[in-house]
């Protein structure tokens, strides 16, 4: 890695160079354009500048995803285990407790790619020689599995040690789709992974700011302009001062047009007028207008003018077919006709089970009269049946089926007339629905105020909730119909009205306008001074912020937003960043950081999580600025040492930065998944367990509440376990649902009701008991646990009895179904998450 370090220090070319260089290479820009800019510019020197990294020419690679991360006997991990990781945008959390092997993922995602890790940099010799896991023997694998902007797209780098061979060692290669196995080229590699490098580790995040001055200085050395750009933008002034000669007898009619238009009530003569005030009047805009076929306000009237409803004939009849189809729905509705409904449906959905998945998805067909009993797959459920989905004791066996497609026939014959009703009913509805949709947008957006829209649009919406019921009134309907005719028919006489009044007052002003416009061109075209001088200054203000924004922009700007998300309470202030010095002399990174708006050594003050937080501000501008080859950024344990309000921003600055990159979070806080989850952020969470002998197993994480409740299930499905004990552990996960539930809502409503992150946890570490967390949960704070039973028997007794079973349950036998607990407590969870 020393030869990278010292290909990092060198000087990027000058920026004066680098444009110069552009002016070379741009065969669009005229020759007399470009003689302005190089006389505004200093002479460069001659020198060449460094390579350009990480582009199709040097590294030849782009678009770089993790797909997977799989190793053999590397650290924790002992049998071959895998990482799969989605290949492109979104956040990854891997989660698991410390010595779980997470992070063994992270060293050995940084070691095949770069061949080093930084963790590990200035650790005892001890320390890098136990990365061989101590219950494996044999070789050692790690690789990682990447998707690229290829072709081919898939390529895999792979590093492996035959038993004994040091970590120096080893076979490091290469493979692509369709290509054979191959050395990897390390050394194409080095540059764009120190430029742009994608992995943070805990030992990193700190060092990046009181590490050593020189060492962030080199990391962004590359991304920073060090040399001033020379201000040429002073030194093309001279065409501007030609101006006013060339332009005066076009500033004359402008102003008297100005008169004018100032003096006409209509939508375009404003646009006009605020074109024509500017310093320096958009001609392609008064162009646009111009050619418009009227703007925007006439478009709107005929917009206005082109609205239509169903002739009143086809209304009327769909009402009288309405009136027949409730008619009919209530002459074939029952007791028993719906009940036989319910119990055709169930029959046919158990019967489909029991045939297997090509009946459940159609391919036999439905069952009723006439059905062919379908013959028997070898091992399906039509040989030795199914147990009932419903009770859990039946068995849907091939009797079953004979007797159920019996049953189906009959129940289908008498309750053909009740389906042929509703669904003639529901036919008519969606007619109805259909023949007047919803309000137009015409009619949506903010109105003319000659034009009042109020009264159509609200009639417009009664029709729909009137059609949007179940079964409406065919009377109200036709009410309704009458009414929106009338209103619409009087709307539109008021918009072809006023259409008639804003043509008359603008057919006068357009061909003025129009003869300005040419003569605006005319003495625009001649102006050649000015317009050189233009075009020079114009692409040199875009050269330099391309230079400025590629050096700056990604430090400066993204890393005052993401300390801005992660500062929350801090009273720290993160200002200017400037690079000090030179590769031949003294090195550092200059933070303007104020603390309370003082100046000062703040850095001094800050504490370890403020400290990590402006790490993290410092890295992710640079791995994820957009030259950058690699998509993803893979951080280990960034979470420690940081309160929860941290937390929160560096969740929602995750989030941000997983728009367009591939972002893996490996992490034994449990708060940062927590603060996911409750914020609703977008994200794959995987949870790493180690079980004995280094076997490591990684799963989708579910939220606690989930799994106490899938636990409970469990528990009641074990046989083996006593009654007795099971009883008592199923309510145990019940009220640990619970009172998980109620946590997480009480914190996501005490937050969101703008309650300081330490008042929250505060309240929370109060609540000492379930039925206090769930209090917490739905009365907020300041309120009597006695007041909860009344507060919830507002939702049923079933609410007030499922807190007092998981309780009690939890210690003592109760006398309730188990299942139904584990159902109510569900119902529970779901009504504090609405």
């Amino acid at each position: 890695m020393e030869p990278v370090r010292e290909q990092s220090r060198k000087a990027p070319a000058r920026p004066g160079a680098e444009i110069v260089a552009q002016l070379a290479a741009d065969p669009d820009l005229p020759d007399a354009t470009a003689a302005v800019i190089r006389a505004a510019l200093a002479p460069p020197e001659p020198a060449a500048g460094p390579e350009a990294v990480g582009n199709e020419a040097g590294f030849g690679l782009g678009g770089i995803f993790l797909r997977a991360i799989r190793i053999e006997g590397f650290r924790g991990i002992g049998p071959a285990t895998a990482l799969e990781l989605p290949a492109g945008p979104g956040l990854t959390l891997v989660t698991g407790r410390n010595g779980s092997g997470k992070s063994s993922f992270a060293e050995a995602a940084e070691l095949a790619l770069t061949g080093a890790n930084r963790r590990w940099d200035g650790r005892s010799a001890a320390w890098r020689e136990g990365w061989r896991n101590l219950h494996r023997s044999g070789p050692v694998r790690i690789e990682v599995e990447l998707r690229t902007d290829g072709p081919p797209a898939a390529l895999t780098v792979a590093r492996e040690w035959a038993a004994g061979a040091p970590l120096t060692g080893g076979e490091w290669t290469q493979r692509r789709d369709g290509e054979p196995l191959a050395a990897f080229p390390a050394g194409d590699w080095a540059a764009p992974l120190e430029l742009y490098r994608p992995f943070l580790s805990y030992s990193e995040l700190g060092a990046l700011v009181d590490g050593k001055p020189s060492e962030l200085f080199d990391a962004l050395h590359q991304l920073l302009g060090l040399d001033e750009l020379i201000s040429a933008h002073e030194r093309i002034r001279s065409g501007r001062l030609e101006m006013e000669s060339a332009v005066r007898s076009a500033r004359r009619e402008r102003q008297a047009l100005l008169a004018e238009l100032s003096g006409v009530a209509d939508e375009r003569a404003s646009r006009a007028g605020r074109i024509l005030r500017q310093p320096e009047p958009d001609l392609a805009e008064l162009e646009r207008l111009l050619t418009d076929a009227g703007g925007s306000e006439p478009a709107a009237l005929r917009a206005v003018l082109a609205l239509e409803l169903p002739a009143a004939g086809r209304v009327a009849a769909l009402l009288t077919r309405l009136r027949t189809a409730q008619s009919a729905v209530s002459a074939a509705t029952s007791p028993e006709a719906v009940a036989d409904l319910r119990v055709l449906d169930l029959l046919r959905m158990a019967y489909l089970h029991s045939a297997g998945p090509e009946d459940a998805l159609g391919a036999r067909g439905p069952i009723g009269p006439g059905h062919q009993e379908p013959a028997p797959r070898p091992g399906s459920a039509d040989e030795a049946g199914c147990p009932c989905p419903v009770c859990g004791r039946g068995v849907l066996d091939r009797q079953w089926q004979t007797e159920t497609a019996a049953a189906v026939a009959e129940l289908s014959e008498r309750t053909a007339d009740l389906r042929r009703a509703r669904a003639e009913l529901a036919t008519v509805l969606a007619e109805l629905r259909a023949s007047i949709g919803d309000v137009p947008t015409e009619l949506a957006v903010a109105e003319p105020a000659y034009l009042d829209t109020g009264a159509l649009r609200d009639t417009w919406m009664r029709w729909g909730q009137l059609a949007g019921h179940e079964n409406p009134s065919p009377d109200d309907l036709g009410a309704v119909y009458d009414r929106l005719s009338t209103e619409l028919g009087f709307l539109r006489h008021r918009a072809a009205k006023e259409l008639d009044r804003v043509e008359q007052v603008w057919a006068p002003l357009a061909p003025r306008l129009r003869a300005w416009l040419e003569l605006a061109r005319t003495v625009t075209a001649r102006a050649t001074e000015l317009t050189i001088a233009r075009a020079a200054e114009d692409w040199l203000k875009s050269a330099t912020a391309q230079v400025r924004d590629e050096r700056l922009a990604p430090l400066a700007g993204t890393a005052r937003w993401v300390w801005q998300s992660l500062r929350q309470q801090s009273s720290v202030e993160l200002g200017g960043i400037r690079l000090q010095g030179n590769a031949n002399s003294a090195r550092r990174v200059q933070l303007d950081v104020t603390v309370d708006e003082v100046d000062g050594a703040a850095l001094g003050v800050m504490s370890q999580g403020e400290l990590h937080a402006l790490g993290l501000a410092l890295f992710l501008p640079r791995a994820t600025v957009a030259a950058s080859p690699f998509r993803f950024v893979l951080i280990d344990d960034p979470v420690q040492a940081m309160d929860p309000a941290k937390v929160d921003g560096l969740a929602r600055v995750l989030a941000t930065v997983a728009w367009d990159r591939q972002v893996v979070v490996f992490t034994h806080d449990d708060r940062l998944a927590e603060a996911v989850r409750r914020m609703q952020i977008d994200a794959r969470i995987l949870e790493v367990q180690r079980r004995e002998r280094s076997v490591v197993e990684i799963r989708l994480s579910s939220d606690p509440v989930h799994r106490y409740l899938d636990d409970a299930r469990a528990l009641l499905r074990t046989p083996q376990l006593p009654r007795a004990i099971a009883d008592e552990l199923v309510a145990s996960c019940c009220r640990s649902a619970l009172e998980a539930a109620g946590l997480a809502r009480a914190k996501r409503d005490l937050l969101a009701g703008g309650m300081d992150h330490r008042e929250v946890q505060r309240r929370i570490d109060t609540a000492q008991s379930t039925r206090a967390m769930v209090a917490l949960a739905v009365l907020g704070p300041g309120r009597r646990i006695e007041d909860l039973n009344k507060q919830l028997a507002k939702e049923g007794r079933w609410a007030v009895e499922v807190v007092r079973d998981a309780t009690a349950g939890a210690h003592i036998p109760i006398a309730r179904d188990l299942s139904e607990l584990i159902a109510d407590t569900e119902r529970f969870v779901d009504w504090l998450n609405r």
